[in-house]
C-alpha cells in the first residue's frame, strides 16, 4: 500500500472540487427553476444546456445570469423577513401594558370588583 502524501493531498483536491462543482450546479438549477422571469422553454433550454454541457453550462449560465441570481436571493430573503415580520404582528401577543390597561377600562367600567381587578393584575405583572 504505498500512496504518498502528495497523491492524497491530490485526491483530496479533487474531491473537494467535485463537491463545490456539485454545490455550484445545485445553486444554479435553483436559482433557474425559482425564476419567476423565465418562460418554461427558457428553463428547459437552460437545463439542457447545463446538463449536455455541464461545465459550460453553468459558466455561460453564471455569465450571463450572475448578477441577478444575487438580486433575486436578497429579494427572497427581504421577502421572507417581510412575511415572518407580519406574521409576528398579527399573531403576536398584546404587551402587559396593554393588558393591564383593558384591565383598569374593565374596573373602571364595572365589569370587575376591586378584588378581581387585583387578581388579575397579578397574574398579568407574574407573567
Amino acid at each position: 500500500m504505498d500512496y504518498p502524501l502528495l497523491n492524497v493531498f491530490l485526491t483530496t483536491m479533487w474531491v473537494f472540487l467535485w463537491i463545490l462543482w456539485l454545490a455550484l450546479l445545485f445553486r444554479v438549477f435553483t436559482d433557474l427553476f425559482r425564476d419567476d422571469s423565465l418562460s418554461g422553454w427558457a428553463k428547459a433550454g437552460w437545463t439542457v444546456f447545463a446538463l449536455l454541457l455541464p461545465f459550460l453550462g453553468v459558466i455561460v449560465y453564471l455569465v450571463a445570469r450572475g448578477r441577478g441570481m444575487g438580486m433575486r436571493e436578497m429579494k427572497r430573503a427581504e421577502q421572507a423577513e417581510k412575511d415572518f415580520r407580519e406574521f409576528v404582528r398579527t399573531t403576536g401577543t398584546t404587551g402587559r401594558a396593554e393588558e393591564l390597561e383593558h384591565l383598569v377600562e374593565l374596573k373602571n367600567h364595572g365589569d370587575l370588583t376591586p378584588e378581581e381587578y387585583e387578581r388579575a393584575k397579578a397574574k398579568v405583572l407574574a407573567a
